[in-house]
């Protein structure tokens, strides 16, 4: 009886113990499993990249692309988890047979590496968990929520404007320098549709060949399907014109939400959302 009342009294201290425990990759995974309002799949993206999952935790990183600087400012952090939406190696699976002995592969893989860094992909569940992280964070980065049709996430309504405005709007709230439009610049519009990351050409021509659809903010697509497309509809007169921002400033902002979200149930960590430095200038 002495034992067990002892051991009762000991309890709480052992809570306390557990508490601050150092957590590891594969914990915050398991978080994120219980979290998602989606089931986890087995066929998905969204697995380990490089690392050990069991690596004692000492700070997490939330970022779209997990490029040399963002790996370098994760360690600068104190990081060495990294939460990617992205790609690491170049191709959609991350598949590296065809990249080894080459210099770009073998150097970015040496400094994971070197700083036992470990990378998981969040992709797949991010979209289909409810509500659409990456779109939410999207939505709030470009104050569209107000402007739902219908609570959409996809389909809004703005005052009536220009091509032109509305771009230079787009990149104060993006922070970008430049944005490519297809069509007429000063064509106005009331209706604005979101396609981020890269959906497809097909994607695209199915949303823009919607009467409601005029305008719609995208994030990358082949030159020869969405630009052609959008083209052709101006030379016919057609209301129809898309502002290309890029596949990471589409869908950053989602993964900014991401590193919020994590916040809600895991607290004993630091998080830091990385920003991606712009992938290319224009000259």
């Amino acid at each position: 009886m002495k034992t067990s009342i002892f051991l009762l009294l000991l309890f709480p201290f052992f809570v306390v113990a557990q508490s601050i425990h150092p957590k590891t990759p594969d914990d915050v995974v398991e978080q994120i499993k219980q979290h998602v309002t989606c089931d986890w799949m087995s066929n998905t993206v969204d697995v380990y990249k490089a690392g050990d999952p069991q690596t004692p935790l000492k700070g997490i990183a939330v970022c779209m692309f997990a490029d040399m600087p963002t790996l370098k400012k994760a360690v600068e952090l104190g990081c060495n988890f990294i939460i990617v939406h992205e790609p690491v190696f170049y191709s959609h699976l991350d598949e590296t047979a065809n990249l080894q002995n080459d210099p770009v592969f073998e150097e970015k893989k040496a400094f994971i590496d070197k700083n036992k860094l470990v990378i998981f992909r969040f992709h797949d569940h991010i979209h289909k968990t409810e509500p659409d992280g990456v779109y939410k964070g999207m939505i709030d980065q470009l104050e569209l929520e107000s402007c739902s049709v219908d609570g959409s996430l996809t389909h809004f309504r703005l005052p009536r404007q220009s091509v032109k405005k509305y771009a230079e709007t787009l990149k104060k709230q993006l922070g970008m320098e430049t944005v490519r439009v297809i069509g007429d610049p000063e064509m106005e519009f009331t209706n604005v549709g979101i396609a981020l990351g890269a959906p497809g050409g097909q994607r695209h021509l199915q949303m823009l060949s919607e009467p409601r659809m005029e305008v719609m903010v995208a994030g990358e697509a082949n030159e020869w399907e969405t630009y052609s497309y959008v083209n052709d509809a101006a030379a016919q007169g057609k209301n129809k014109a898309v502002i290309f921002v890029g596949h990471v400033k589409s869908e950053e902002a989602g993964m900014k939400y991401c590193a919020q979200w994590l916040k809600g149930f895991i607290s004993e960590m630091p998080i830091h959302f990385i920003e991606n430095v712009p992938n290319f200038s224009t000259l």
